[in-house]
């Protein structure tokens, strides 16, 4: 619960960290199956840009930020699933869960749809187009929930600074990715030819 800011942030988020004890069985799957999917996009792209750039394979600029924004959205997400799993737990049963469930499918979606479109660009520029869109206003849903909830004295600064790390991190990536995307995926095809 929010209380007035008579503790510094550090102290904050150190008690929403060790909640992390709170876990039951239940709890470590959902976080390791779900962090983990994360951490495994993270290195997946970090892997293939890495492979790309030891080949002196040229990326736009603008490409490194998937990585960066991968990894800013990754961590925000390992810190705010411990509030979800545990203090906020009861109350994101009322709405606010599905509302994640929807944003996670969508976001996941446009992903997939993204690396369909290497191949198929014609076909999957109107569906990944459709579910980025998706992926962001459920994300601006979910944070008018969490802002409702922070203005009733019912969540906490940490939980709302990880929001906002989350949604800076999934708009750093997927706007990259767009970009690289629509701009025919320059550096690909180059270091899908020395991975064979």
């Amino acid at each position: 619960m929010q209380k007035a800011e008579q503790t510094t942030f550090l102290e904050d988020f150190v008690t929403y960290f060790m909640r992390i004890r709170q876990f039951d069985l239940k709890d470590w799957l959902v976080y390791f199956v779900w962090v983990g999917m994360m951490l495994g996009l993270f290195a997946v792209i970090a892997v293939f840009f890495g492979i790309g750039h030891l080949h002196d394979i040229e990326y736009p600029a603008y490409a490194w930020n998937i990585p960066l924004g991968t990894f800013i959205f990754t961590t925000a997400i390992a810190f705010d699933t411990i509030g979800h799993r545990t203090i906020y737990k009861e109350v994101l049963q009322k709405g606010e869960a599905l509302v994640h469930h929807i944003t996670i499918a969508a976001g996941i979606s446009s992903v997939l749809a993204l690396c369909l479109a290497y191949e198929n660009p014609d076909f999957m520029m109107i569906p990944a187009a459709v579910l980025i869109f998706l992926s962001i206003v459920y994300s601006l849903v979910d944070e008018g929930m969490h802002w409702h909830r922070y203005f009733t004295l019912k969540s906490d600064r940490v939980e709302m600074w990880s929001h906002f790390f989350i949604l800076v991190g999934h708009l750093i990536m997927i706007s990259a990715w767009w970009l690289w995307f629509m701009d025919g995926y320059p550096g690909v095809s180059e270091t899908l030819a020395v991975m064979r």
